[in-house]
């Protein structure tokens, strides 16, 4: 967040209650001001500001100061929950430049994009009198993306971090444009935006060019009041201004990175949220299952000490049966006579691990592109020079984003072995696909089914999009990063993996069931009360599709990590200051085994 700080406001308008109630609003609906820190990307320096939720109208001024935006931020965006507004030294370089700039053009200088015309036609002059002209024509001409629409939420993403962009000051834009843009913003008012149609290189240009069409009137646009309608129509009902575009500001609004780089935003937020569950959920299913909680001793993953690994093993032995922790169903089977379990069950701190790892990896390649000039050409105005570079090439968020496809596919293939076990008989011991009268009831048998689809497609989906590139523009642009694909098609494994997450936490659940009346550990059985809020016990075959969606639904807004992650600090907490609060010793189930197999003790 800038330094100015995030001030509140009440918005009697859209989103009143309209948003997720994703980041712990009051149960009565009532404003909680928290303190968050937010390590600023250009100084290392660790600035507060004020936030709270935003039921019953309340947002939150997000300033932008084209430096310290971050993923949350503009995921909050989509949500609807801020309100923009331009720090005052953002205010201030955009005048600069556009000062500079106003005087290359009066005194008639050649400069790419500004008095040449684009791409191959670079050294092609355009008269004086054509110059806003020629930007008008770079919009239209460039408007022209295919598919279906970005969603209005996601769009506002698209127009939030353009803004952002623009705040940096190194574009040439004019502050009046700037500031157009913003109430725009503000009044819910977004173009239609095609989602394909980027090579990712030189940025998004048809995609941000429908961004900026709907700015000059011309177009779709949507807002709450208007729904789909006509460009002109929508910015009048809101007494809105049309843009009108000098020298450089059409290719200022559309030569970035932005819509590989706001959807990445929320890749990254997603993955994040689902791979904190993806842990949890695991850890159900461990105790469902009977297996050992040895293999997530602190020991073991102080040797191979990989931060990921460590924070899964670490919440893994929060949330399972320990002294401190204990489950009745890991204290049922002590003498069971099992050493060890399936990868699935006892890899999961080196496999989530990387995951943790990778996602950590991508918010920062992601935080870094939301706060980057990516126009051609830049505006220095410290140096009275316009240069030409590379900067909106997409190579970076695009390599990000088929990393983190690749990274977060891995939870839903673990997912949905453990899902097989849980409903195979031979493996679980519990009954055949989790239902109490086996050949008159099929019970679980397509759930598993469809999580093996689902992991199927996102084995295809996970060929990184940006290992290919199709020379454009007659060869100009010879090199491309198909970043747009990578964003959309990681947004389709993430997807994937909360469905094939949400099913095996659905089974996990039921075979409770049949292991009553023990219970699992407090963080545990709070999970298993939380997935019956929407969903019975399955005694005989139903119609289960609408609970399963509602299963997901809680998993998408990240209630399962919500209802254990106190439980899990505070005994992360324990475990920093005594390192054996959690250890599992010759007590435990496995422990007891080893030692008296092999003389064995601790």
């Amino acid at each position: 967040m800038s330094g100015n700080g995030t001030i509140l406001v009440n918005d009697g308008g859209f989103g009143s209650g309209n948003a997720p109630n994703f980041d712990g609003d009051n149960a009565d609906g009532s404003l909680t001001p928290t303190e968050i820190d937010l390590p600023s990307v250009t100084d290392g320096l660790t600035k507060k500001f004020s936030t709270c939720s935003l039921s019953g109208g309340a947002k939150r001024i997000l300033i932008l100061d084209g430096e310290s935006l971050r993923t949350k931020d503009l995921v909050d965006c989509e949500k609807g929950l801020c309100i923009l507004k331009l720090s005052e030294a953002s205010k201030e370089r955009i005048v600069k430049t556009r000062q500079l700039l106003e005087t290359i053009v009066t005194e008639h200088r050649t400069v790419y994009g500004i008095t040449t015309g684009f791409g191959t036609f670079s050294n092609v002059q355009v008269a004086p009198q054509e110059l806003e002209q020629l930007q008008v024509n770079l919009i239209r001409s460039h408007a022209a993306a295919y598919g279906e629409p970005l969603t209005p939420s996601a769009t506002r993403m698209l127009l939030a971090l353009r803004i952002n962009v623009l705040a940096k000051g190194y574009s040439g834009i004019s502050l009046v444009n700037v500031e157009k843009m913003i109430a725009a913003f503000n009044a819910f008012c977004v173009s239609k935006v095609p989602q394909q149609g980027t090579v990712g290189c030189s940025g998004d240009l048809c995609q941000l060019a429908h961004l900026a069409l709907g700015l000059l009137g011309e177009g779709e646009m949507w807002s709450p009041e208007t729904g789909w309608a006509n460009a002109a129509e929508v910015l009048k009902v809101h007494g809105l201004e049309k843009m009108t575009l000098g020298p450089k500001e059409g290719l200022a609004l559309i030569n970035g990175t932005q819509m590989v780089t706001s959807l990445g935003a929320l890749a990254v937020e997603r993955s994040f949220n689902i791979a904190r569950q993806a842990d949890v959920i695991a850890a159900l299913s461990l105790d469902v299952l009977k297996g050992t909680t040895r293999a997530y001793d602190v020991d073991i993953h102080r040797v191979r000490p990989h931060k990921g690994q460590q924070l899964s093993a670490q919440r893994l032995r929060t949330l399972l049966h320990s002294d401190t922790n204990p489950s009745q169903i890991a204290e049922s089977h002590r003498n069971c006579g099992k050493v060890q379990d399936a990868y699935t069950l006892r890899c999961v701190p080196q496999v989530h691990g990387i995951v943790h790892d990778t996602i950590e990896f991508a918010r920062g390649i992601i935080n870094t592109e939301m706060n980057s000039a990516t126009d051609n050409p830049l505006v220095f105005a410290e140096r009275g020079e316009i240069i030409s570079g590379g900067n909106f090439h997409g190579e970076y968020p695009a390599k990000a984003l088929d990393f983190l496809a690749i990274a977060v596919a891995e939870l839903a293939q673990m997912s949905e072995r453990r899902l097989e076990r849980l409903v195979n008989t031979d493996l679980s011991g519990l009954p055949t696909f989790l239902t109490p009268k086996g050949g008159f009831n099929s019970g679980f048998m397509t759930v598993q089914l469809c999580a093996a689809a689902l992991v199927s497609e996102n084995k295809v989906l996970c060929h990184p999009a940006s290992a290919d590139s199709i020379p454009t523009s007659c060869n100009q642009e010879d090199h491309v990063s198909m970043g747009g694909f990578s964003a959309r098609k990681c947004l389709k494994v993430i997807e994937h993996v909360e469905t094939v997450l949400s099913l095996e936490l659905i089974c996990a659940c039921q075979g409770i069931e049949f292991l009553k009346p023990l219970q699992s550990t407090r963080p545990l059985q709070r999970v298993y009360d939380l997935v019956r809020t929407v969903f019975a016990p399955l005694v005989d075959d139903r119609y289960m599709k609408p609970e399963i969606d509602e299963v997901i639904k809680l998993v998408r807004a990240n209630q399962v990590w919500r209802v254990v992650e106190e439980e899990v600090d505070d005994f992360k907490d324990r475990e920093c200051r005594d390192p054996d609060t959690l250890r599992q010793d010759t007590t435990t189930p496995t422990g007891i085994v080893l030692a008296e197999r092999y003389g064995i003790c601790d």
